[in-house]
C-alpha cells in the first residue's frame, strides 16, 4: 500500500484541526456541486453520526467522544444531492444548551455540580438518584423495526426521524432486558432481527456479558424493542470489572466475543463518580496478565460454548467478519497491539495538536494490525501442542496446551507502522456471516484519518484514494442492483477538505478500485463523524 505522508503544507496549516471544530446546524437542506454522475440506484439517504459541540459556553469537551451528537444526511434524487445536519435533542444537549454549561458527565468530561446548588442539596441528588448517564447519541444510526435509532454505548438510544432529523424519543434499554448499555454495533440480519451485546450482572452477583435479540417489525405494529430478549450470557473474566466491549462477531450459528484486558473498575465507577468528579474514562484500566479471551455461543438455541480459547493482549474496537468453515470459525477484526486502551490517545488536545505533537503521541500509542483468527470448534484433549487449525489457505494457528486452553495465534492480512485500516465496512447485505474476499476501511494516519483503502483478505492486496489535506469518514458500501461480483458497488464517504474553496463534500468511490465516481461538494465545513448507513 502507498502512503502519502501528510503533506508539509498540512503541518503548517495543520488542517485536520479543522475536524473537531463546532459548527452550526442548518435550518435547511443545502444543495451541493456535483462534479461526475451520481449513479442513478442511489436513491436514498447517507446518514451519519458524529460530535459537533466540543465546548458550551466556556467550558469545553475534552475527549473525542465528548461532543454532543450531530446528525448528518446526503440525500440523493434526480441525480442530484442535498446535505443537512441537526443536533440530536438528547437531555445532554438540550441541559447544557439551556444551562449554558456540561450538564451531563461524558466520556472524558466531568458535568460540575451545579453551582446554584448546596453541597447538601447536591450530595442527597447523587446519593438518591444515583449515576446521571449520558444519552448522547454521537456514534451510528442504525433499523429497528420500521424505526430508526441513534446510539451511544449506554443503555440510552434515541428515536430519530431520519427525514426531517428530528428527535422523537429517548429509549432506555435497561427497561426491558438486563443490560447495563449496549453496543453502537449490532448486527442485523436479513429479516431484520438486530443482535447486540452488553454488560450486565450475572447469576451470583457476578458481572457477565448478555446479547440480546430484538425482533424484526411486529404484524400487530407494535413496537419490536418491547419484545427483546436475552439469548444467551458469556461469564466475565473478572468479577467485577468487566471488558470494555465495543463490537462482537456473527456467523451464521455462533456468536463470538472477543474478551480483552480493558477493564471497566465498576467499584471505581460507582463510588468515584458524584464524589471526586470522575468521568468514564477514569474508570477503565487494563489487566496485564490476561490476555485476549474469544468466547463462543451458539446462536439458536442460545448456548455458551465452555472451552477456553486465548491469545496474546491486544485492543479491539472492530469486528470485519466472521465465518465458519468446516468446522472452524474465522475472525477478522482490526487488533491494536498490547494492553494499553487505545482512547487515552484520542484526547482533542492530542488530536489538535501541531503535526510533530500529533505523530509523538502516536509513536507511544499500541500499533494497529488487521488480523484473522482462527477458532476450532471441535476440540479433543488428547490433542495437545499441534496446530488444529487444518484450513488451507491461513496461516493462523490453535494450539492446545496441557491445562485444556486452546492458544490462538493470528494470521496478519494488513500492518503499516502507525498506520491503522480502521472503521472496516464489507459488503454486508450479501457477505455477513459468509466467506468473504474485501473489506473497504477508514485509513488513520497517526489517528489522523487521511485515506479510504480496500484490502482483499485473501491475496492481501491493497488499494488507496487519498488527496492532500483531505480527511474522509468510514466508507459504506452500496451495492449495484445488478450486481454479480462481491465489490460491484460503490463507496461513500465524506470528506473534509478544510482549506478548499468548499471544504466538506460526499465522495463516491468504484468499489471496484477505488476510482471517482462523482462529489457533491457543499459551502461548509463538516466535522469528524463516526459511522452511519445508507438507507435506501
Amino acid at each position: 500500500m502507498k502512503y502519502f505522508p501528510i503533506s508539509s503544507s498540512n503541518s503548517r496549516t495543520a488542517g485536520y484541526k479543522k475536524i473537531f471544530e463546532t459548527c452550526e446546524e442548518l435550518s435547511e437542506p443545502l444543495p451541493t456541486t456535483i462534479t461526475g454522475r451520481i449513479p442513478s440506484f442511489l436513491k436514498g439517504s447517507l446518514l451519519r453520526l458524529g460530535p459537533g459541540l466540543f465546548e458550551v459556553g466556556d467550558e469545553p469537551f475534552y475527549h473525542l467522544f465528548d461532543g454532543q451528537a450531530l446528525m448528518h444526511k446526503f440525500d440523493f434524487k434526480n441525480g442530484q444531492v442535498t446535505y443537512y445536519r441537526k443536533f440530536v435533542r438528547t437531555d445532554a444537549y438540550v441541559r447544557a444548551i439551556t444551562e449554558k454549561r456540561v450538564v451531563i458527565t461524558e466520556f472524558g468530561t466531568f458535568a460540575y455540580p451545579d453551582p446554584c446548588k448546596n453541597i447538601f442539596s447536591r450530595l442527597f441528588f447523587s446519593y438518591f438518584k444515583g449515576v446521571e448517564v449520558t444519552d448522547n447519541c454521537l456514534v451510528n444510526v442504525y433499523p429497528v423495526g420500521e424505526d430508526y435509532y441513534a446510539v451511544t454505548e449506554t443503555n440510552y438510544i434515541t428515536k430519530v426521524n431520519t427525514d426531517t432529523l428530528e428527535t422523537l424519543k429517548k429509549v432506555d434499554m435497561c427497561n426491558y432486558v438486563n443490560i447495563n448499555g449496549v453496543t453502537a454495533h449490532p448486527h442485523i440480519e436479513r429479516d431484520g432481527t438486530v443482535f447486540n451485546i452488553g454488560n450486565c450482572m450475572g447469576k451470583g452477583a457476578t458481572l457477565a456479558y448478555n446479547i440480546v435479540r430484538t425482533p424484526p417489525t411486529q404484524k400487530d405494529k407494535s413496537d419490536p424493542i418491547e419484545k427483546s430478549k436475552v439469548v444467551v450470557q458469556i461469564p466475565s473474566a473478572e468479577r467485577f470489572k468487566p471488558s470494555y466491549v465495543h463490537s462482537f462477531g456473527m456467523s451464521d450459528n455462533h456468536f463470538v466475543f472477543v474478551e480483552t484486558p480493558v477493564k471497566i473498575n465498576l467499584l471505581k465507577f460507582l463510588s468515584a463518580w458524584s464524589i471526586r468528579g470522575s468521568n468514564y474514562m477514569d474508570c477503565f484500566e487494563s489487566n496485564e496478565s490476561q490476555g485476549t479471551l474469544f468466547h463462543l455461543a451458539r446462536k439458536d438455541p442460545g448456548e455458551y460454548i465452555d472451552h477456553k480459547y486465548k491469545g496474546a493482549p491486544i485492543g479491539m474496537f472492530h469486528h470485519i467478519n466472521t465465518y465458519e468453515d468446516g468446522g472452524f470459525i474465522v475472525v477478522d477484526l482490526c487488533a491494536w497491539k498490547g494492553f494499553e486502551f487505545v482512547y487515552n490517545y484520542l484526547w482533542l488536545a492530542n488530536l489538535r495538536a501541531n503535526w510533530d505533537e500529533v505523530k509523538k503521541a502516536a509513536m507511544m500509542a499500541p500499533q494497529p494490525e488487521v488480523r484473522r483468527y482462527v477458532i476450532p470448534l471441535d476440540v479433543h484433549k488428547e490433542e495437545q501442542g499441534k496446530n488444529l487449525v487444518s484450513l488451507p489457505y491461513t496461516t493462523a494457528t490453535a494450539v492446545m496446551h496441557a491445562d485444556g486452553m486452546i492458544w490462538l495465534e493470528p494470521e496478519v492480512l494488513f500492518s503499516g507502522p502507525r498506520q491503522a485500516f480502521e472503521f472496516p465496512q464489507i459488503n454486508y447485505a450479501r457477505y455477513a456471516g459468509k466467506n468473504y474476499t474485501y473489506t473497504y476501511g477508514l485509513g488513520l494516519n497517526h489517528f489522523i484519518p487521511d485515506r479510504i483503502c480496500k484490502l482483499n483478505v485473501k491475496t492481501k492486496e491493497t488499494w488507496v484514494w487519498q488527496e492532500p489535506d483531505s480527511y474522509p469518514s468510514e466508507p459504506l458500501f452500496v451495492q449495484t442492483p445488478d450486481a454479480i461480483d462481491e465489490d460491484d458497488g460503490v463507496l461513500l464517504t465524506i470528506v473534509a477538505a478544510p482549506g478548499s474553496q468548499r471544504p466538506g463534500y460526499l465522495l463516491i468511490l468504484n468499489a471496484k478500485d477505488l476510482s471517482e465516481v462523482a462529489r457533491a461538494e457543499v459551502e461548509c465545513s463538516i466535522p469528524v463523524t463516526f459511522h452511519g448507513m445508507y438507507k435506501p
